[in-house]
């Protein structure tokens, strides 16, 4: 099972000690994911906050319960929201030795569906047509979809789903990094109006906490 966890209090050399790998991997834990709104980001030119914000998202894989996973990263900080996934990757993410900051920018974005628009419809957009979309307008070699199954932490907002975007760190300033159009601006319009496009038709332009990270990864070993 993959759990994901939206962090609002915390100290990043807290979440990157061995102390919180070792208490995860006591719980069953195999595999850390670590995204951090830090320093290496901080010029990036789009953030978005529905309420309290986000300032690091934390991912764990996992063969034990739900219960001990959560409350270690609620050890971390008692105020994060966790969610059940299903994970999705349509364009797996580069492999990076363990522990190292993947050479990338890697926005995280929290989806809410909209009212009068059945799950199955919002789901079935997102999944099979949106992500074609996306990949083929946007300067991405990473893309990982999560479709959230149920919440597991109290009063958790009702997200919908989570996708996390890998691209270039050029793309913190430079619209034609992150889009793709090899400076060439006709291509650019082009691409943002497609992408535009798409979003409005599931909602994903509104409503949604997109947060700007650094990527770390880690192997929990027995």
């Amino acid at each position: 099972m993959k759990l994901v966890f939206a962090l609002h209090h915390v100290n990043d050399d807290a979440l990157r000690s061995p102390e919180l790998r070792h208490r995860l991997r006591a719980a069953g834990a195999r595999r850390l994911q670590l995204n951090l709104d830090d320093e290496a980001v901080a010029a990036a030119q789009l953030r978005l906050s529905t309420g309290t914000t986000i300032t690091a998202v934390v991912s764990v894989w996992s063969d034990g319960e739900v219960g001990p996973i959560a409350d270690a990263v609620l050890g971390i900080d008692p105020t994060a929201d966790g969610w059940l996934v299903e994970e999705r990757s349509p364009l797996p993410p580069p492999d990076v030795p363990d522990g190292d900051r993947a050479d990338v920018l890697a926005n995280v974005a929290f989806l809410r569906r909209p009212d009068g628009m059945p799950p199955a419809d919002w789901t079935a957009y997102w999944l099979d047509e949106h992500t074609t979309i996306a990949i083929e307008t946007q300067g991405t070699f990473g893309y990982v979809q999560n479709p959230v199954l149920e919440a597991v932490t109290a009063d958790a907002p009702a997200v919908a789903g989570i996708v996390e975007e890998l691209f270039p760190m050029a793309a913190l300033g430079d619209l034609h990094a992150f889009y793709g159009s090899g400076g060439d601006d006709a291509e650019l319009q082009r691409r943002l109006g497609r992408m535009l496009d798409s979003v409005a038709r599931f909602g994903a332009d509104r409503d949604l906490d997109l947060v700007p990270t650094s990527r770390y990864v880690f192997t929990l070993p027995d």
